[in-house]
């Protein structure tokens, strides 16, 4: 099949590429005009440039294409929420709208855990309501997933939603990466009990749901939560990695609500001082710091999702790939 991948350059899309070459799949990706796509290109990957917030791009890139996956999205940048928007929300609509027209089988679409917002009290399934944190990011993907189940309803799109958890792996220098920079420096902190759990789910995993959301036909105009259901507390995550890189666990811990503060004026400042950055945000405190549990029943019963690969095992692997390439995580806020 002739599949395309927005966003197929990042970590998602270049796991996702070898397991569609594997199966005999000829795959384009859209990249940004800047972006260094030699990786693809070794991999014999058509290489489209564009930009999904500009809708007389994505012409070229749709023709012929049999399913697209959406994975193209703005994260870990502090940007304003209109340039999370374009992207997040209006890019989305773009691709959708594309998609329509080059008459493609199957959309895939990532949406993400966020949509649900954090610390809701209970195990979250696909028909909870999105409320998500007052954040860009949060705000902006939970935007994109209602605008492509309008879309599915009112225009036809033959599309399935997924929202993975946290997704990590071997490679991931935003997450992951970024994690253990801190751990190595002994900068890591819990915050507040570190009993929450941490909705956590290996990149390979979400690269099955990805393929078996593409290959049912009773998953086309569904969501599917794809994560993790055993996951590990925040604690014990950060004492896995801890020990997996040979340093100190970390022992600190700041209470929620102080970190959540604090986070709203360093925000506020980044904001005033114009940085690039600010020293933390309110979306990594509630990333890391609230207790987020979500149902993957339904993908296991209407796909056959299995998890593959315990958060245990993911930390292993991660932290085999993060001593072995030592490469420095992608400087972002927390």
């Amino acid at each position: 099949m002739e599949i395309l991948i927005t966003g197929g350059n990042g970590f998602l899309g270049r796991n996702l590429i070898p397991a569609l070459q594997e199966r005999g799949d000829h795959v384009r990706v859209l990249a940004l005009p800047t972006e260094d796509t030699t990786w693809v290109e070794k991999r014999g990957v058509a290489v489209f440039r564009g930009d999904v917030r500009n809708p007389d791009v994505l012409t070229a890139p749709m023709r012929g294409v049999d399913t697209v996956f959406h994975l193209a999205a703005m994260m870990g940048l502090w940007r304003p929420m209109r340039e999370y928007n374009a992207v997040n929300v209006v890019g989305t609509g773009n691709v959708c709208r594309a998609a329509l027209a080059a008459g493609i089988r199957r959309l895939i679409h990532i949406s993400s855990w966020t949509v649900y917002g954090p610390d809701r009290g209970r195990v979250l399934t696909e028909d909870d309501a999105l409320q998500p944190q007052p954040e860009p990011y949060s705000i902006t993907k939970a935007q994109g997933d209602l605008l492509v189940q309008r879309m599915i309803a009112e225009e036809g799109l033959p599309a399935t939603i997924i929202r993975p958890g946290t997704i990590f792996g071997a490679g991931d220098r935003l997450n992951f990466g970024r994690i253990a920079d801190r751990a190595c420096a002994g900068k890591d902190i819990i915050i507040g009990s570190g009993r929450n759990a941490l909705p956590l789910v290996y990149v390979t995993d979400v690269v099955q749901g990805l393929l078996l959301c593409a290959g049912h036909e009773r998953a086309q105009g569904q969501a599917y939560n794809i994560s993790n259901d055993e996951p590990l507390t925040q604690e014990e995550f950060l004492h896995a990695i801890a020990q997996e890189l040979g340093v100190v666990s970390p022992w600190m811990h700041i209470p929620y609500r102080a970190a959540y503060a604090l986070a709203s004026v360093s925000e506020v400042v980044a904001d005033l001082a114009r940085s690039q950055q600010p020293f933390v945000t309110r979306h990594g405190i509630a990333l890391f710091g609230s207790d987020n549990r979500h149902s993957i029943r339904k993908a296991r019963t209407e796909l056959g999702y299995v998890p593959q690969v315990s958060i245990r095992e993911g930390v292993e692997r991660a932290s085999l790939w993060y001593e072995q390439h030592a490469l420095p995580a992608v400087p972002i806020a927390v």
